[in-house]
Order: structure tokens, then C-alpha cells, then sequence
């Protein structure tokens, strides 16, 4: 087993936990696709989500009052991570974190392309382009106080992410082991790691 992959089936297993913990948190305001006839209760059907802004002709933008996060259903200003991304045809989705960025960069439908995408940088606070951003894949929950359980560390410049990955004691984790990555290497089984319980199986 390779060391990545030894991480993420740490990150999978934890998640599997994080369901519990998960509903706990009150993120439990997304709309859920009603079940077909085949379903059962242990299988939660799976998610496609959407944008759910129109008429955005350019980002970032302000993210309107009482506005919810287009994966969990969180109240986006309410959380330091947030983030937004805009698509080509003006169709935007905002987050109120960065692992629920990274699920709906999967698991959406839209036929328009992304313009641009934005997440809270975790050193500095400002927003950055999440797109050239360099998230940091910490997978262990009780070391951190996330709101939805863990969630990736986005950085603007790459030395930030070095730097926090140095300090991260909870987990023995390395740059050169592809704990660092950009948003345009992010897939369904990554999202799993932060999102398992909103995505669809492999």
C-alpha cells in the first residue's frame, strides 16, 4: 500500500465516523433527491447539487445575507471557511467550507463551465482563488474544530501550506507524499474523504 493511499483510507474510515458527528453539527439543510423503489435505509441515494445563485456576471462576490451553502444547507457567512464559484453562464454556489467546495466540484451537474472559484485562505482569512490554491488533505477529525468534521486547509501560496503542514502534529504527514494538491486534482474519491456521507459511492 502506498502511503497515499494508506491516507486516504484513514481519511475514508474516519469519515464513516463523521456521519454521526455530522448531524450533530446541524448540517442537515440540503435538498435530498427522493428515493426510488429499490432503495434501502442502510444506502443514502446520491447527490447531485446545483447552483443556487442566478445572474452573477462576475466573482467574487458578496455572498447575500441568510444565504445557504449549496452542499450542506449551512448558512455560508456564518462559518470562516466559506467560499463561491461562478459559472460561465452566470449560475453561482456558495460553501460554507472548503470540503463542501470540494463535493460540489464533483457532484454537480451544470452544463456551463466554471469562470472562477473562491475559498477563504485558512492563514490569512481573505478570500483567494481556489482554483490556484493549494489545499492541504488532513484527514483527522478530533484534531480539529471543523463545523461538518474535517475539512481541507486551502492556501494562496504553497510555502503557507508547507508551513502548516510542519506544525499539524496530529497526523505524521509529508509535502512529498501528495497531501498538498490543487482543486483540479480533487475527485470523487478525495471528496469522499471530507463529504462521504453527501456523496455517492464510487
Amino acid at each position: 500500500m502506498t502511503e497515499r493511499e494508506g491516507l486516504e483510507r484513514r481519511g475514508l474510515l474516519g469519515t464513516l465516523g463523521a456521519g454521526i458527528a455530522t448531524g450533530i453539527a446541524g448540517c442537515l439543510g440540503g435538498t435530498q433527491p427522493e428515493r426510488d423503489e429499490d432503495d434501502t435505509d442502510d444506502e443514502p441515494p446520491a447527490q447531485v447539487y446545483e447552483p443556487s445563485l442566478e445572474d452573477v456576471t462576475e466573482g467574487p462576490f458578496e455572498i447575500p445575507d441568510g444565504h445557504r451553502c449549496a452542499v450542506c444547507g449551512m448558512t455560508a457567512n456564518d462559518y470562516f471557511g466559506k467560499g463561491q464559484l461562478v459559472h460561465e453562464n452566470g449560475l453561482a454556489a456558495v460553501f460554507d467550507s472548503p470540503g463542501c467546495l470540494f463535493a460540489y466540484t464533483v457532484s454537480s451537474t451544470p452544463d456551463s463551465p466554471v469562470a472562477g472559484a473562491w475559498i477563504t485562505d485558512y492563514g490569512t482569512g481573505d478570500l483567494i482563488d481556489a482554483t490556484g490554491a493549494h489545499f492541504v488533505l488532513i484527514t483527522d477529525e478530533e484534531a480539529a474544530e471543523d463545523p461538518m468534521g474535517i475539512d481541507p486547509r486551502p492556501y494562496a501560496d504553497r510555502e503557507a501550506a508547507v508551513s502548516f503542514l510542519e506544525e499539524w502534529a496530529a497526523e505524521d504527514l509529508s509535502p512529498e507524499e501528495d497531501i498538498i494538491i490543487g482543486l483540479d486534482e480533487v475527485d470523487l474519491e478525495l471528496a469522499s474523504i471530507y463529504r462521504g456521507t453527501r456523496l455517492p459511492d464510487e
